[in-house]
C-alpha cells in the first residue's frame, strides 16, 4: 500500500495555556510523527507561527490563518483545493469538506449530563458539533468507556463506528525532588510544614469547586496548618465559586495560582498532600493520573469516566456528599491510608502511555482509509 497522505487539525494543539484537551492534541500528534514514519502528514494550523514539532521527513506544516470560521472556510477551501487520503480531528469539529476517510475525537458529553453547568450558547454549539462530527466521520476516537456509551446512548452513533483510545501520561510528570517541591512551595507562598488540598483544571461549575471548599473549610477548622490550591485559569459561569472563596471563613487560605505551566506540574503535584478531583462529569479526568504519577493520593468522584480511569488506585466518593468528601479527604491524609494510595497510584498511571495512544490512533486512521480504497 502507497504511503497515506493525513492531514491533520493542529488549531488545538497550538494553544499557549493547555488543559487537558489541548495537551491531549499535541500529544497525540507527536506520537502520530513519531511512529508514521511509512506516512505523509500535513499539519493544519490556524496561526502563521508554525508548531515546535521535532522535524522528520514527509511532513509539512500549513499556515492557513483566518479571522473567523477557520474550520468551515478555511479549512474546507484548503482540502478542496488539496485533497489528502486521511483527515484526523483530535480535537474539534469535522469541516463541511472532508475526504469520506475522517477520523475524529470526541472528549466527552458533559454538556449532557450537566447542562447547568455550561452557558445556553456553548450547550447548543457543543451539541450541534458533536452530532455533525459524528455523523461526518468514517470512525470516531472516544477517550473512555463512559464517552463511547454517551455517544451510542444520545446520538445513536453505532458501536463497531467507536474506538476507545486513553490518554497517556507524560514521561515528565514523576515524583519531583526535594528542591523542585521546595521551589514550588515557594511560588504558591508555602511554608515546609504546610500541608494542602490541590485541585488542577479550569474553574467551571462542571469541577464542583464549591462543594470542595466546603469540604475544606471543615478540614480546615481542625487543621489550622492546611490549605487549598485551586490551580488553573477561569472557566464560564464561575459566579457561584468567587462567592463560595469571597465568603469562606478560610479565605485567606485558599489559594489561587491560576494556570500552571507543564513545567511545574510535576512538582505541585508530588507537593500535595492530596489531590482531588471531584467532578460533576469526566469525559476522562487526566489530572487523576497525572498526580497519581507524581506519587499524590488522589480522591475521585463516581461520576463520568473517572471511576474506570482512575479504578482502585484512588479513592471514589459521591461528589454531592460534602460530609462524605470530608471523610475520605482526611482518610488520605493518615500517613498509613496515603503511603499505600500513592504506591497504589504510581503502579496504574504506569498503565497509560501515549506511545500506546498514539500507535492505536495510527492504527485507526490507516484502517479509516482501507474501506474507501475497497
Amino acid at each position: 500500500m502507497r504511503p497515506l497522505t493525513i492531514g491533520i487539525d493542529t488549531s488545538r494543539a497550538s494553544a499557549e495555556r493547555q488543559t487537558g484537551t489541548e495537551r491531549y492534541s499535541r500529544r497525540i500528534i507527536e506520537e502520530l510523527l513519531n511512529q508514521g514514519v511509512d506516512q505523509r502528514f500535513r499539519l493544519y494550523l490556524n496561526q502563521r507561527q508554525p508548531l515546535s514539532l521535532q522535524q522528520r521527513a514527509g511532513t509539512e506544516q500549513r499556515s492557513i490563518p483566518f479571522p473567523r470560521l477557520w474550520t468551515h472556510l478555511r479549512l474546507s477551501t484548503e482540502l478542496a483545493r488539496h485533497p489528502v487520503d486521511v483527515l484526523f480531528i483530535p480535537a474539534h469539529v469535522v469541516p463541511p469538506v472532508h475526504p469520506r476517510a475522517t477520523v475524529v475525537t470526541i472528549h466527552d458529553l458533559g454538556y449532557l449530563h450537566e447542562p447547568d453547568a455550561h452557558t445556553d450558547w456553548s450547550r447548543r454549539y457543543l451539541d450541534w458539533s458533536t452530532r455533525w462530527s459524528v455523523r461526518a466521520a468514517r470512525h470516531v476516537i472516544a477517550i473512555s468507556e463512559a464517552t463511547k456509551h454517551d455517544l451510542i446512548e444520545w446520538y445513536r452513533v453505532p458501536e463497531e463506528r467507536i474506538s476507545v483510545v486513553y490518554h497517556g501520561v507524560d514521561e515528565r510528570l514523576r515524583p519531583a525532588d526535594a528542591a523542585e517541591m521546595a521551589r514550588a512551595r515557594g511560588k504558591l507562598g508555602l511554608g515546609a510544614d504546610e500541608r494542602f488540598i490541590l485541585f488542577v483544571g479550569t474553574l467551571q461549575p462542571r469541577k464542583n469547586l464549591v462543594r470542595l471548599i466546603e469540604a475544606f473549610e471543615t478540614i480546615a477548622d481542625d487543621e489550622p496548618n492546611l490549605k487549598l490550591v485551586l490551580a488553573g485559569r477561569r472557566g464560564w459561569k464561575t459566579d457561584e465559586i468567587d462567592l463560595a472563596i469571597a465568603t469562606s471563613r478560610h479565605r485567606a487560605r485558599i489559594l489561587l495560582p491560576g494556570h500552571v505551566s507543564d513545567a511545574d506540574l510535576p512538582a505541585l503535584y508530588s507537593s500535595a498532600t492530596v489531590v482531588a478531583l471531584i467532578s460533576l462529569y469526566e469525559g476522562f479526568g487526566l489530572p487523576a493520573l497525572e498526580a497519581m504519577a507524581c506519587g499524590a493520593p488522589v480522591l475521585v468522584s463516581d461520576r463520568g469516566s473517572l471511576p474506570e480511569v482512575a479504578c482502585d488506585a484512588a479513592v471514589i466518593v459521591d461528589p454531592l456528599d460534602v460530609r462524605e468528601i470530608v471523610a475520605r479527604l482526611r482518610d488520605l491524609m493518615d500517613p498509613e491510608d496515603r503511603k499505600r494510595r500513592v504506591t497504589l497510584g504510581r503502579q496504574h498511571a504506569s498503565r497509560f502511555t501515549w506511545e500506546q495512544a498514539g500507535r492505536d490512533t495510527l492504527e485507526i486512521l490507516i484502517n479509516a482509509y482501507s474501506p474507501r480504497k475497497g
